[in-house]
């Protein structure tokens, strides 16, 4: 059983649905009117496997046969609102769904937000295909086999854990200490899209500030004929309106699908953690004059570089230097595990880091649903987000290799549409790290719009990790610190990724097995934020006097068994004091100004 069903549970627990749980619009990037969610209560059943029970071994399921279990999707089954509250080595789950009438004519796509781990889908009897990965979406054109009545769906998961050497972050079957419970199977959103036969596929917008213009890429399907693969459309006319303040259009034109093009905007307002002004774009695709297909996204206006500053290089955003200084961000709940009981929810930890006056926060060994990047993007917080690494116990072979660069390109790829990502990690400590110059490099190459750092925590000679000089951040570790990397940085951005971690127990709001890890101990509120309070003013004679530029402190919430949390695991306790936490922060944020200018 998984430590979540034993009690501690988030104020939002009480508003899920469980017919409709997280209703909320996953794709904010890629928006269009109709769709159709398929969370909810669905058959389950689960079975241990022994570490070679991939997904692959599971045969086509019995059609018409229902499951005995129930699992509410899609929260992982260890969770508690999963009412599963297990893990499983293997699973099936199965539902029956009803296409919409008005849907007569389009193409039918099935997506997933993103299942741990490897998982293979049926439509009636009949297989969709497979995939693994367990936090990028996947999705499948159902129209074909469809039957216009009620349709079955199912899909069959296998998730290995530690067991394999896929990324799975700090998941653990046993945890304990700065490891967690397991999140298997469904985790995010599963739903249903009418599209028409020729249609938008993706929408890359692309800020460049020195050109005072949006790049705009539009890969779109089925106009003029299938290409390669059954893709096509290669350039066909796509026009696209990008609107300002109040609606106002701000630029406008027509360029081709497949053939990236430049739309200016005069004067544009900058996005910034002080100003996270978003413009709305709505790119139409035309097929013979006509439109054949409408979606609508957004673009923030920055850029992120490495500028100097006071003789020494510093993060700017927008060409100004910003101190990033921000929470470290785990990503879990003691009711949900993976996913935030609600969208509310989601958005909570985010709303309170801004509240606070934290200019970032890092993504922690996990990747979130697209709409946590979406409110990050509104609320204005830099985002520094880490790849799951494989078991940190043990060197990856050659085939965890090869599975750790396709998920992390596939990262990339799904993220680089928010501007509130700053920052790439591909590594941390060390655990899973394999050719650590050539990843950082090849994520550089990736995406040139944003930093690196290649493997948070190895620029100090005291770790026995690899530190291979690469990427643009000299990243060292320091509990409880804080410290600054050695002076011989290789030209690189001198940033400490973690630091910190004081715990305070608050009664009646730990998980189970609390208690059991901190770095350091305060025995009160008033103690825990005056310490915090000198760590900033530490902060504050690192960043102006030895060009310290970001900070990273542990951490956002308690985690399980960790209690070094700014917030407890279920957020219903703030266990700093807000006013003194907001103004020493307002502090160092003045100080780092009035210091780089």
């Amino acid at each position: 059983m998984s430590p979540n069903r034993r009690g501690l549970r988030t104020a939002w627990s009480a508003d899920v649905d469980e017919t409709r749980p997280l209703p909320d619009y996953p794709r904010p990037q890629l928006v269009r009117p109709r769709w159709l969610s398929l969370n909810g209560v669905w058959e389950f059943a689960g079975a241990p496997g022994d570490t070679g029970g991939w997904v692959d071994d599971v045969g086509s399921p019995p059609a018409d046969t229902p499951l005995p279990g129930r699992v509410v999707v899609p929260f992982p089954v260890e969770s508690a609102l999963s009412g599963v509250g297990a893990a499983w080595e293997r699973m099936v789950y199965r539902r029956t769904f009803t296409v919409p009438p008005d849907w007569s004519g389009a193409r039918v796509r099935l997506h997933f937000g993103a299942v741990d781990w490897a998982a293979r889908v049926w439509l009636n009897g009949v297989p969709l295909g497979s995939h693994r990965g367990g936090y990028d979406a996947f999705s499948f054109d159902v129209t074909d086999h469809l039957t216009g009545r009620e349709e079955e769906l199912v899909v069959a998961v296998s998730d290995p854990t530690e067991a394999g050497g896929q990324p799975l972050g700090k998941q653990r079957r046993h945890p304990g200490g700065i490891f967690y419970t397991s999140a298997s199977g469904i985790w995010q959103t599963v739903w249903l899209e009418p599209v028409p036969a020729a249609y938008v596929a993706g929408l890359t917008l692309t800020p460049d500030l020195g050109a005072g213009a949006v790049r705009v890429d539009v890969d779109a399907v089925g106009v003029d004929g299938p290409g390669v693969d059954g893709r096509g459309a290669a350039g066909a006319p796509v026009r696209v309106v990008i609107r300002g303040a109040g609606g106002r259009v701000v630029a406008e034109g027509t360029g081709s699908v497949g053939r990236p093009f430049d739309l200016g905007i005069p004067d544009a307002r900058r996005w910034s953690p002080d100003d996270p002004f978003l413009y709305r774009v709505t790119a139409e695709l035309l097929d013979g004059g006509a439109e054949a297909d409408r979606v609508s996204g957004y673009v923030g206006m920055r850029s992120v570089e490495v500028v100097e500053a006071g003789g020494v290089p510093r993060l700017a955003v927008n060409g100004r230097p910003v101190f990033h200084l921000g929470p470290l961000d785990q990503g879990y709940w003691p009711d949900g595990v993976y996913t935030a009981p609600t969208d509310a929810a989601l958005r909570y930890d985010l709303e309170v880091a801004r509240a606070l006056g934290f200019t970032c926060v890092r993504k922690h060994a996990k990747v979130e649903p697209a709409r946590w990047y979406h409110w990050a993007d509104r609320l204005g917080l830099l985002v520094w987000q880490d790849m799951p690494s494989p078991p940190h116990d043990r060197a990856p072979d050659a085939a965890a290799r090869r599975r750790f660069d396709a998920e992390l390109h596939a990262l990339i790829d799904q993220l680089r549409p928010f501007p509130s990502v700053a920052v790439w990690v591909p590594f941390n400590e060390g655990w899973g790290q394999h050719d650590v110059a050539r990843v950082a490099a090849a994520v550089a190459a990736a995406d040139p719009t944003r930093l690196v750092s290649e493997n948070s925590g190895s620029a100090d000679e005291r770790n026995t990790w690899f530190e291979a000089g690469g990427g643009h951040l000299a990243d060292i570790h320091d509990y409880p610190g804080p410290a600054v990397p050695p002076a011989d940085r290789g030209g690189r951005v001198a940033v400490l990724g973690e630091f910190g971690g004081i715990g305070l127990a608050v009664a009646g709001h730990s998980g189970p097995g609390a208690g059991a890890f901190s770095y350091e101990w305060a025995d009160s509120p008033e103690r825990l934020t005056d310490r915090y309070l000198g760590m900033l003013g530490r902060l504050e004679d690192l960043a102006v006097s030895d060009g310290l530029a970001a900070a990273v402190y542990t951490q956002a919430t308690d985690v399980e068994g960790e209690l070094n949390g700014l917030m407890t695991y279920d957020r219903a306790v703030l266990k700093v004091d807000a006013d003194r936490v907001r103004a020493g922060h307002r502090r160092l944020h003045d100080a780092y100004r009035r210091a780089v200018g």
